[in-house]
């Protein structure tokens, strides 16, 4: 059985393609594998948050997981700040990361371009991603194509610590889903659907309102030929709802495409809404079961305890290797 590690940050509302890119795998692959799935807040704060806001984004988040599928039977729900050994092992790891890596980060690029301050932790927070994976032993990360080059950082700085202090860490694998990685703003559908978009129409959160939900595939934008076609270069609007339909239907893109032939644009939208509320909606209903009940705290206080056990004998021997302690 393989070890898996994933983790979202509780920065906002989940998107449609926070879902369909990630946790609806979790969900798939919980069953055949030893999982650890994680709130990553510390990296949240690397950006400035809300603290009361913040705290209700970390209980919805564990809500959306759970509602979504993941059993606290089968896989480890925790919040990384509950667990030290991640903010321990990750100020060890950052003596392993040179800052050459550092700075090829596209991500730091993107959300650091423009502003005047910005704060140490958003360069250096590679090294606590590859503390949060290594800690787990894990085998397998899957994530969106947009974390690979912070995977390929993991494990560089893995590799680098066996190497100097002996075998310690796993090398972990990338797992990247063949549908459904990379969902685009439905108004924007050459850049990636996020959480964060100031146009409220690019994105569809997963607790938006059936009524929500059709008006902005409605208004999605497509083209002017009317034709339905995957074609992400000359049609990157059709082609994303394509992906959208495919990775809540599970159909092949050759089969949507087949699907919606002859079909006018506005059919092809209507249809495409349906099919996500009636993925969306069952998730929704069990999250107000959910949200306010002492069910979720049971379930994050066992999967701390849960996390931290491992964690901290991955972090005993680390600490070790290095000659760190008494």
């Amino acid at each position: 059985m393989k070890t898996i590690f994933s983790g979202i940050q509780p920065s906002g509302t989940l998107t449609i393609g926070n879902y369909l890119g990630a946790i609806k795998q979790f969900v798939e692959l919980q069953h055949d594998h030893q999982c650890y799935f994680c709130i990553v807040d510390h990296h949240a704060i690397t950006v400035p948050q809300d603290p009361k806001q913040l705290k209700e984004h970390i209980r919805s988040l564990a809500a959306l997981y759970i509602a979504s599928g993941i059993d606290p039977d089968k896989a480890t729900l925790f919040v990384q700040s509950d667990v030290s050994a991640h903010t321990e092992l990750g100020w060890m790891l950052q003596s392993m990361t040179y800052m050459g890596e550092l700075e090829r980060m596209t991500q730091f690029k993107d959300k650091s371009e423009g502003r005047s301050a910005v704060s140490s932790a958003l360069f250096t927070y590679p090294a606590l991603m590859a503390a949060d994976i290594l800690l787990y032993q894990a085998n397998i990360v899957p994530v969106g194509d947009d974390q690979t080059q912070h995977l390929e950082i993991t494990r560089d700085v893995a590799e680098r610590f066996n190497n100097r202090f002996g075998k310690t860490f796993t090398m972990p694998d990338i797992k990247i889903p063949q549908v459904g990685a990379r969902i685009m703003s439905l108004q924007e559908p050459t850049k990636k659907m996020s959480k964060s978009d100031e146009n409220v129409r690019g994105f569809i959160s997963m607790l938006d309102t059936p009524k929500q939900m059709e008006k902005k595939i409605k208004s999605a934008v497509t083209d002017s030929d009317g034709v339905v076609a995957f074609d992400q270069e000359n049609k990157p609007g059709v082609s994303n709802l394509l992906s959208l339909y495919s990775a809540c239907t599970k159909k092949t893109i050759d089969e949507a495409v087949a699907h919606f032939a002859n079909k006018r644009y506005g059919d092809f939208k209507a249809e495409i809404a349906e099919t996500v509320v009636q993925t969306l909606t069952p998730i929704q209903a069990r999250y107000e079961e959910l949200i306010n009940s002492t069910e979720l705290d049971d379930i994050l206080v066992n999967g701390n305890k849960k996390a931290a056990e491992v964690a901290n004998d991955t972090l005993t021997k680390a600490k070790k290797k290095m000659g760190l302690g008494k």
